[in-house]
């Protein structure tokens, strides 16, 4: 019996991290219900992707090679059908701009229940008990679900699977009704004309409005490139229009789950934090002890920034 279907998710030739955090996710559901844990890739290299997604837990990958982007109405049709084929108890997807796109419409067609966002999945076999954030991340509230479900995970909130796995990789012969298909991917153009994704950024030097001035700013990309890291910011900054949307971190931004994560005064907004608690290492600079952000941090650093920051370019210059 199929328990779980997780949807990985790719973008312009890559899997996103989210695809092996679904994994973590779908396999901790696949162990309360007692069964298997399936993955769905459609779409790209579909071959390349299901190596890389044959990681630990995984009973099977199914593949299906059509088209080389994101399609709204063929990931409708094909998770429609492998539901038919499989029957799975829950179909978890990405809650990102594609599983958004595509989870709801799979949900109508099978008229079932969908709960998106969520940052915690829990099962008995029979009642899935999904948490999500309200009001910016100062509550928490729980959804009882009976039955089947589709559900949407939040990234950077379940750890991401790793190790090699033992998967059955099989093509799923999927039949696409090309009078259905009414979209087809021409290009990309980045929200905010940037170049830069943060979420894919390994270390992120991220200051918020402790920097006071915008050429101010100048001190923290000094930094950024002595560490070959990325620029990214809380609200305030890119409210100011010192950095395009796209370097925004936090719950109306991006959320980020980078190795290092360098908070340079930033108080630790819950709707930041929202965005950023997913990092591996947390390191706070900020002159006011009691912040927030002091509270998560690894290594919290009780000092000016203007001190601080240039002190640290140079050491690692």
């Amino acid at each position: 019996m199929t328990n779980v279907l997780a949807v990985a998710d790719h973008r312009r030739g890559e899997l996103r991290d989210v695809s092996y955090e679904l994994i973590t996710a779908g396999r901790q559901l696949a162990d309360e219900t007692g069964g298997e844990l399936h993955v769905a890739v459609i779409s790209g290299t579909v071959d390349e992707f299901a190596d890389k997604l044959n990681r630990e837990g995984v009973d099977a990958v199914h593949t299906v090679d059509y088209g080389e982007e994101f399609n709204h109405d063929v990931y409708a049709q094909v998770l429609t059908q492998l539901y038919d084929e499989h029957a799975p108890q829950y179909v978890v997807a990405p809650n990102s701009v594609n599983g958004l796109d595509y989870a709801p419409a799979v949900a109508n067609a099978l008229n079932l229940p969908i709960v998106t966002d969520t940052v915690d999945l829990e099962s008995d076999g029979d009642t899935l008990v999904a948490t999500r954030e309200m009001y910016g991340g100062k509550v928490e509230t729980t959804t009882e679900l009976e039955g089947t479900v589709v559900a949407t995970i939040r990234g950077g909130e379940w750890p991401a699977a790793e190790g090699t796995g033992d998967a059955a990789i099989e093509a799923f012969d999927a039949e696409i009704d090309e009078d259905a298909v009414g979209s087809t991917v021409t290009g990309f153009e980045e929200v905010g004309g940037g170049d830069v994704d943060i979420s894919e950024a390994d270390v992120l030097v991220s200051v918020g409005r402790g920097i006071e001035e915008e050429e101010n700013l100048e001190i923290i990309r000094d930094l950024a490139d002595a560490l070959d890291a990325t620029v990214s910011s809380s609200r305030p900054i890119v409210d100011s229009g010192w950095l395009p949307k796209n370097r925004q971190v936090g719950q109306s931004g991006k959320v980020v789950t980078p190795d290092v994560y360098i908070a340079i005064g930033i108080s630790g907004a819950v709707q930041h934090v929202a965005g950023m608690k997913g990092s591996d290492t947390i390191v706070a600079i900020n002159t006011d002890p009691n912040a927030p952000i002091m509270d998560i941090a690894d290594y919290a650093i009780h000092d000016d920034l203007f001190d601080v920051v240039p002190a640290l370019t140079e050491e690692f210059q």
